[in-house]
């Protein structure tokens, strides 16, 4: 029998395949982040004989739509899931916004803060010192003096710094400007180290599960719980400064 077209909705597609077609929309998806979403029992795509996963164009569809619903309105896994129960049902999924009366919009914004996909956020940009330098627009003596304080750190091995390090050069430099001199950054240093200690005890037990969805499920975790610990840093020192 003559198989379907990898573009007709009869098609089955691998899971590289299914990448191709997600990732112009969702540059972070990955097959671990696949193979989660199956765990968790949103997907159900077709196993052959030897095992391997095999998915149609519904599938790719159920995933477009869950990673939208992550991405657009940061529903968590579980109202996803009651969404697709319902679109399973023939039902409609429920309005995103909320029908009741609640307080304006901009009382709750996070105010430009990182969402959890910005701490999943994978690039490959590597630069040198003196291009490290020259972007984020400092010196030598002030990337000294960063390293020095253990603010930047570069890639083990290579000697070349990440987007990252472009942050925090940038960021420390503005700083700069009202008197803050690396010596005085120890102290947010200090501060994250601790949030990452936190997060590393809450997520040791799940990179600790030997099923292939265990390190996507550290991953998301990490990520929510960062994207939540750098939301009520931000909202306690704002709330703290309106006393100054």
């Amino acid at each position: 029998m003559t198989q379907p077209a990898t573009g007709s909705p009869g098609a089955r597609m691998n899971i590289g395949e299914v990448l191709d077609r997600l990732r112009p929309d969702f540059p972070g998806v990955t097959i671990p982040k696949i193979r989660f979403l199956e765990d968790k029992g949103l997907i159900k795509p077709e196993r052959t004989p030897a095992g391997y996963r095999k998915f149609t164009h519904a599938d790719v569809e159920r995933l477009r739509y869950i990673l939208t619903m992550q991405r657009d309105h940061y529903l968590p896994l579980k109202v996803i899931g009651e969404h697709l129960d319902a679109i399973d049902r023939g039902l409609e999924p429920p309005p995103i916004d909320s029908v009741v009366p609640t307080v304006p919009q901009v009382a709750l914004a996070a105010d430009g803060l990182p969402s959890a996909g910005s701490f999943a956020r994978q690039d490959n940009i590597r630069l040198s010192r003196k291009e490290l330098v020259k972007i984020a627009e400092i010196d030598e003596g002030l990337l000294d003096q960063l390293e020095q304080f253990g603010l930047i750190v570069p890639r083990v091995g290579t000697g070349h710094y990440d987007t990252d390090a472009l942050v925090i050069a940038r960021t420390a430099r503005e700083l700069s400007e009202f008197g803050f001199e690396p010596r005085h950054l120890r102290a947010f240093k200090t501060a994250a180290d601790r949030e990452v200690g936190l997060v590393e005890q809450v997520v040791a037990p799940q990179k600790r599960g030997r099923d292939t969805a265990a390190k996507a499920r550290a991953e998301e975790t990490v990520s929510e719980i960062a994207a939540l610990s750098v939301r009520l840093h931000a909202t306690l020192v704002k709330a703290g400064l309106r006393s100054v």
